[in-house]
């Protein structure tokens, strides 16, 4: 599944989304995780209400379950999820290969609810949570 970051640095989410100087994004599995590619947008990213700056970014994200941002606007966000994307804020700037590594062990366990759907839009790997029975 391919995830998203927005990030000034490459290395922590910590971009605004409509802000962000890059969009990196990754392929993550329960295997294990890589590098697909890194998305620069240009020097005019202020905050001005200007919509068009989102599209190359919606662009650069079309084929991703997930985004991380630190922030992101109200159209913004509309505009993710009605791509099927999920957004996820992080309250202060995060590590990329933390979350990546973090994502990777909850993928080799039994993904939440939330993760299950983003997994669904993907279409490479789904699971059969039927046999996932209780027994007592």
């Amino acid at each position: 599944m391919k995830i998203a970051f927005a990030t000034q640095d490459k290395a922590r989410v910590d971009a605004h989304f409509g802000w962000a100087k890059s969009i990196v994004v990754y392929d993550v599995s329960p295997e294990g995780h890589h590098f697909v590619e890194s998305f620069e947008f240009g020097d005019t990213l202020e905050e001005d209400g200007d919509e068009d700056k989102l599209a190359p970014k919606l662009e650069a994200i079309k084929d991703c379950a997930i985004v991380y941002v630190a922030a992101i606007g109200g159209s913004g966000a509309a505009r993710v999820v009605a791509m099927k994307i999920h957004p996820i804020k992080v309250s202060q700037p995060e590590s990329i290969a933390e979350i990546l590594d973090k994502l990777q062990l909850v993928l080799q366990g039994t993904p939440p609810p939330w993760l299950r759907k983003a997994l669904a839009k993907d279409g490479e790997r789904t699971f059969d949570f039927e046999d996932d029975e209780v027994t007592q």
